[in-house]
């Protein structure tokens, strides 16, 4: 079972979750909008188009796992969740408060988080062994993980590279949310990765590219990573950091930047008002 939207309705569904995101950041004067921004559509079109899901029935034992291993894209995973019904939308207005279930990073109370993502690295691991426990069982359920691209600076990472290829885990997709920011800065300039699609190729991984603020694009190469077989699948999503919100687009600074009023009221301005 899974949410169904065609393109113009999730099209439209994502203008809203940007709005969604600045306000609930904006209310709450924390958390990351930088980096949940770039990551809307990528998010939008596993849940609503792609993954085998049940609301009703979080812990399905035939469901598609998803990994946010940038956890700290949270605030769009929890407005993906509520609207879906996972959770009373009512929830939102305590998101990072004092013994709310949605945290500054997924966690377990939260119905619908599959694992707890903070320190960064840890997710695609997870989701490795996820991805290897459900072939043991011989579920033909997919494992997504979003990984940040500051986040292959972790060594972690490239242990799982080595050994997803080994046990050629065909039912593991990574997708990068290539926005090319992290925390304090470019990637470029911090810790740069020479043709990276050359790199992943060479530890046995099929690597696919694509727009990731498509959503048809989006939509397209998924369907072209579940049908590859013998070898984990890497999409390489082009995305920016920020999207849609002009002073946040490539810009560190909005990383982890609390949202003032002056900058709230002119984000919701750009994304088309209330």
């Amino acid at each position: 079972m899974q949410a169904s939207k065609n393109v113009t309705e999730l099209t439209l569904l994502c203008n809203r979750f940007r709005k969604d995101i600045i306000s609930m950041l904006h209310s709450k004067q924390t958390g990351h909008p930088g980096g949940s921004l770039s990551a809307v559509e990528i998010l939008s079109t596993l849940y609503f188009m792609k993954m085998n899901i049940d609301p009703k029935n979080p812990q399905m034992e035939n469901r598609d796992r998803l990994i946010l291993g940038k956890g700290h894209a949270a605030p769009i995973l929890y407005i993906i969740l509520a609207e879906l019904g996972f959770f009373p939308k009512s929830e939102l207005e305590n998101f990072r408060q004092l013994n709310s279930i949605l945290q500054g990073h997924p966690t377990f109370k939260v119905p619908g988080v599959e694992a707890v993502t903070g320190p960064l690295g840890m997710g695609l691991s997870v989701a490795a062994g996820m991805a290897a426990g459900l072939k043991l069982n011989k579920t033909d359920s997919k494992v997504y993980c979003v990984i940040g691209d500051g986040e292959l600076q972790e060594g972690i990472v490239w242990e799982t590279f080595m050994s997803a290829s080994k046990f050629k885990q065909d039912n593991l997709i990574c997708i990068l949310d290539r926005n090319g920011v992290q925390l304090d800065g470019l990637v470029k300039d911090i810790m740069p990765i020479q043709d990276l699609d050359a790199v992943l190729k060479g530890f046995g991984w099929e690597v696919l590219n694509v727009d990731g603020h498509d959503i048809t694009a989006l939509s397209s190469v998924l369907d072209t990573a579940n049908s590859i077989k013998g070898k984990p699948v890497f999409i390489i999503a082009k995305t920016i950091k920020g999207k849609g919100v002009s002073f946040m687009e490539h810009q560190s600074a909005w990383h982890g930047k609390p949202i003032d009023k002056e900058s709230y009221t002119q984000a919701i301005l750009e994304l088309g008002g209330k």
